[in-house]
């Protein structure tokens, strides 16, 4: 299949028009100028959807980012909308059209230790009670909006929910010692007890419920990890990260250790992700060390949509091992 991007340019403006994507150099970028119009042509991707902008290039090396006025497929996300690409095989989840269920309260949360407070909406099943698990999701307000987390958890066996929402995102999420006390002393107590807890938590949001396990392994019972930023050492591509030091020594240590206390552990990450590999080897370790690893790479990249596509049938998977 060849995919065929173009944009007009009637009085040609333009110095440039590139493809913004993440999938690196499974797919070109550069547009070539045609009369009137810049166009792309080029094979499709081994990926089931992606997501894109057009980089519009002005004669001043000006840059402008826009959606794809020629593709009605659209994803939200924290940063505003993208175009989408969808190949022949993709299929939305069926549990989308599911009517949402359960109640929901939006509150503050405060901490001495942060010295702040942080937004989060608590969750209920319509049939959970004390004794069902406790769900604690990093980044959880954007699952709510767009993944759609709250719509799944109703057709889930009845559990609890916090969605924490983070303050400081790159400072408190990149293996912060003192988010992780503030999380297990503060937050959690908070949010009252539970038999048992699930960390659930996507990139830098993954990182930091791994790193409050390790420090506190009696904090949670089980943990779902989406595309974690598990930054090694010798991830280059991730130097210029404000935190990468702390997060590269804690993934070492990790890597490393021998310690712990295992509990079932799923991970999933997208086959184009550049966080793919620390992944595998965050799974492969985390084996060694007698964890219950298990382990799904779906073909996509690292955004919402594709964290909302691949919950099912993991997450349910999870709460039975647990």
């Amino acid at each position: 299949m060849e995919l065929r991007f173009h944009y007009p340019d009637p009085r040609r403006r333009l110095a440039g028009v590139r493809l913004a994507h993440e999938l690196r150099d499974r797919l070109p970028r550069e547009f070539t100028r045609d009369g009137h119009k810049w166009e792309l042509c080029a094979p499709a991707p081994k990926v089931t959807r992606f997501e894109y902008q057009l980089e519009l290039i002005d004669r001043r090396g000006h840059s402008e980012w826009v959606l794809d006025a020629t593709n009605p497929r659209r994803a939200s996300g924290p940063w505003g909308d993208k175009s989408v690409w969808e190949a022949p095989e993709y299929e939305r989840p069926t549990w989308l059209d599911a009517k949402p269920v359960g109640s929901s309260e939006a509150t503050m949360i405060s901490s001495r230790i942060l010295r702040t407070s942080l937004h989060a909406i608590l969750w209920a099943h319509p049939n959970a009670n004390e004794r069902s698990p406790l769900l604690v999701v990093h980044d959880g307000p954007e699952y709510a909006e767009h993944s759609a987390l709250l719509t799944l958890l109703g057709q889930m066996p009845p559990l609890r929910a916090v969605l924490l929402a983070p303050v400081e995102r790159n400072e408190i999420y990149s293996a912060s010692a003192r988010y992780a006390r503030a999380l297990v002393d503060e937050i959690l107590p908070s949010v009252g007890q539970a038999p048992a807890r699930i960390g659930m938590g996507a990139s830098l949001g993954a990182l930091a419920m791994l790193h409050a396990h390790r420090r506190y392994p009696e904090s949670f019972d089980a943990l779902f990890l989406q595309s974690g930023s598990f930054f090694r050492r010798h991830d280059h591509h991730e130097r210029r990260f404000p935190r990468f030091e702390r997060i590269s020594r804690f993934v070492g240590a990790t890597l490393a250790g021998s310690y712990g206390r295992p509990v079932p552990v799923t991970i999933v990450c997208g086959t184009v992700d550049e966080n793919l590999p620390a992944n595998e080897a965050m799974m492969a370790a985390l084996q060694r060390q007698h964890y219950d690893v298990r382990f799904h790479a779906f073909r996509d990249g690292h955004n919402w949509v594709a964290w909302r596509n691949s919950f099912h049938p993991h997450l349910l998977d999870l709460l039975q091992r647990l």
